[in-house]
């Protein structure tokens, strides 16, 4: 008999990679989770990136039209039980958000466009828990746009990066017009070497028991591997340059003919067999197997409670709270205050079901003041750069935009004009968390050890009133009502109404 404890319920995880999007369903029954279905189609996002990184319209109407497919496995699937990651031509194309927009007229899930560093945990986290027999462990991930390094053990990934390089973007640049030759693949195996010689020594000073690749570019040079005698389907040094030299031996990549490549991975072969070649001269790889987990796979545990090691998010708000020295007494401070706001104006701005977004502000709350060791005057200016750039675990991209804007306009004027495109998040969303972060902010800008007194935050309309029970609280502090009336004039200035009393 099937309790309601350990009922199996459907869950389901979409990548959508720059060469081709894939979905993964599995079924959670207990602590088990079973994969029940595998997608895949090949869109070539990334050839409709033109030299201004816009996405043209062929290849929008590409992805739609994959998604369209998706959807209807999907039919019937609960918001929370569907993730769905887009990777590095969506990260870089400049008209993104119009893409997300109709997607999701297609399909009611969020649609996060996660860091390269986001990206690379999660491949480690795919393959960690489709390759348990090792504990320390190299995986690269060759993708349409970028390539995931990453070095590991169990299942918590030590050293991440994630460079710009693909086999997509890579046969654009180096196999223009499907031409061959040696002195084409040579420069392509050099860029890509160029572009790991920053991480090289790093990688090779650490150690790993084995190394894991995932995902096409990989598989396809592994079967490909076996087909020309390579045995229990290693990946090795020897084998990829033979391979490399097979390869140059045709005039064009529409010549290609090698027993085991697929006729879909064929244009962009030769430049992940470069860039392979790279990774293994770079980082002295002397075998690699291949793993059928990867960034979907690891969507998929990092969804299911019962595989959280950790919480990650937690892990990484400490980490760089710890590194850039924040006075962590007041940063809590203004933590339990934001919070305390939030919940006080939540039913009124329609906030009380967004647990995403008080977490966000939470988490600003704690690090509005990162950029404070770099200089005081345009403190905001530096955490807001930190947040939007520094890679942050856990966290995908327009999280760490919202966590920025909040810590940009945490202090002086509100240029709010600046704040950019969101499809996850509403702006009007995002503005009222600013206001509140604000006042908490203001209300312990004096940094006293005495408490405050008890405050009570409201919403009418377009006017916000922070009153006190105590009815002498502003007489009392003198300096408290100087900043609250120094924040009146910056809210007047941006059309926002404040009142205090």
């Amino acid at each position: 008999m099937i309790t309601t404890q350990n009922k199996a319920r459907d869950i389901a995880a979409i990548d959508l990679g720059s060469n081709s999007f894939h979905m993964v369903v599995a079924r959670v029954i207990g602590s088990e989770l079973q994969l029940v279905s595998r997608h895949k189609q090949r869109v070539s996002l990334a050839s409709g990136l033109d030299e201004a990184h816009k996405l043209d319209a062929d290849a929008m109407k590409r992805g739609l039209d994959c998604l369209a497919m998706f959807a209807e496995r999907l039919t019937g699937f609960a918001p929370e039980d569907v993730s769905i990651a887009a990777t590095h031509t969506l990260r870089v194309a400049t008209n993104a958000h119009l893409f997300i927009q109709r997607a999701q007229k297609l399909l009611p899930f969020p649609i996060e466009i996660i860091p390269g560093a986001e990206e690379a945990r999660l491949v480690y986290l795919g393959v960690a828990h489709t390759q348990p027999e090792s504990d320390s462990k190299l995986v690269v991930d060759i993708g349409g746009g970028s390539t995931e390094l990453i070095i590991g053990h169990g299942f918590d990934p030590h050293l991440v990066n994630s460079k710009p390089m693909g086999c997509a973007n890579f046969t654009h640049t180096y196999f223009a017009n499907g031409k061959l030759s040696k002195k084409k693949f040579s420069k392509a195996v050099l860029a890509a070497e160029q572009k790991l010689e920053p991480i090289a020594s790093q990688y090779r000073k650490t150690s790993w028991d084995i190394a894991f690749g995932s995902s096409g570019t990989i598989k396809s040079i592994s079967e490909v591997l076996v087909c020309l005698g390579s045995p229990d389907a290693v990946i090795t040094a020897k084998g990829l340059s033979k391979l490399a030299d097979r390869i140059c031996e045709f005039d064009t990549i529409e010549d290609i003919t090698i027993e085991g490549l697929s006729p879909e991975r064929k244009p962009v072969f030769a430049a992940g067999v470069a860039i392979l070649q790279a990774v293994f001269n770079a980082l002295r790889i002397e075998h690699m197997r291949f793993s059928e987990g990867a960034l979907r796979e690891g969507l998929l545990y990092q969804m299911e409670d019962t595989f959280h090691r950790t919480d990650i998010r937690l892990r990484t708000t400490e980490a760089l709270a710890q590194k850039y020295n924040i006075d962590f007494e007041h940063a809590s401070k203004v933590k339990e205050q934001a919070g305390e706001f939030f919940y006080q104006v939540a039913e009124d701005l329609l906030l009380k079901q967004h647990t995403e977004l008080f977490e966000l502000l939470e988490w600003s709350a704690l690090l509005h003041e990162v950029g404070l060791s770099i200089n005081l005057q345009a403190v905001h200016r530096h955490s807001a750069y930190i947040l939007r750039h520094t890679n942050l675990a856990g966290f995908n991209t327009e999280q760490q935009q919202v966590m920025a804007t909040l810590v940009r306009f945490h202090r002086k004027s509100l240029k709010i004009q600046e704040i950019g495109d969101l499809t996850l998040f509403k702006k009007k969303h995002v503005l009222n968390l600013v206001r509140i972060l604000r006042l908490a902010i203001v209300v312990n800008g004096q940094r006293s050890d005495e408490a405050l007194p008890p405050m009570q935050l409201s919403v009418r309309e377009n006017t916000w009133t922070l009153s006190s029970t105590d009815p002498n609280w502003l007489d009392a502090n003198k300096l408290l009502y100087a900043d609250l009336s120094s924040e009146q004039a910056h809210w007047l200035a941006a059309d926002w109404q404040l009142e205090f009393h």
